[in-house]
């Protein structure tokens, strides 16, 4: 799947209430009106995605937990798609025509991923959303086995505990889910930066330059130490 996705478990997977259904299959214009869609957005919803379908609603009134700022519902969206991959650009654009939290289940050839970005509301500007960057499990066949869903106060709880599914990266003591989605991300520059010296390092050919190289190497790795260590400095 692609740019800035990282792996969940499949713990992510989860069995919703038959009362949470809401079924509902969303036309694709409509979100590229809503949108404001390009041409070549438009051209990856028609190549990519065969139907979007509103699949579980969960809310106060149909789960019976409380909303809280920033999750007053948390929406499930099945995708069957066209092809394995899917270009991230166009769950970007659903988020952003959907004023709720989304979790999604891509489904592909008798296999289903679950992919989510943390959303939430713009603290200057709350009818417009924050969206990180996507976390995903890997495929998994589509009739795998669900886990119950997270026991939580509210539906924020909810949410968090779920993404909390989705992110590869255990959170430090005390750590908001915030605060881990941005460390996640620093993780994700650190490492591009780390792969880009070791790239020049490996083709210098001047030994000056290569011990330069080397210094900037070593301390790259030892900051992406310091950001994935389970203890904050």
């Amino acid at each position: 799947m692609s740019q800035s996705a990282r792996f969940g478990s499949n713990t992510a997977f989860i069995y919703y209430p038959k009362q949470a259904v809401f079924g509902r299959t969303l036309p694709k214009n409509k979100i590229y009106e809503h949108s404001g869609a390009n041409t070549r957005l438009k051209d990856l919803f028609v190549e990519q995605v065969e139907q979007i379908v509103w699949q579980y609603k969960l809310a106060p009134e149909t789960i019976n937990l409380p909303a809280r700022p920033g999750v007053p519902e948390l929406q499930i969206f099945s995708i069957q798609l066209k092809t394995s991959e899917l270009n991230l650009d166009v769950l970007r654009c659903i988020d952003g025509a959907v004023q709720f939290p989304i979790i999604f289940e891509l489904s592909f050839d008798g296999r289903t991923k679950v992919i989510a970005a943390y959303k939430r509301p713009n603290e200057l500007d709350t009818s417009r959303w924050v969206i990180s960057d996507y976390f995903t499990t890997a495929w998994f066949p589509s009739d795998c086995e669900r886990a119950a869903m997270p026991l939580a106060l509210d539906l924020g709880g909810l949410y968090e505990q779920m993404l909390h599914r989705l992110i590869p990266t255990p959170a430090r003591p005390r750590e908001s889910l915030a605060d881990l989605v941005v460390r996640v991300e620093l993780v994700e520059a650190k490492l591009r930066e780390v792969e880009k010296a070791a790239s020049r390092l490996a083709k210098e050919k001047q030994f000056n330059r290569k011990v330069e190289i080397n210094a900037h190497l070593r301390l790259l790795k030892k900051e992406l130490e310091e950001l994935t260590g389970s203890e904050s400095a």
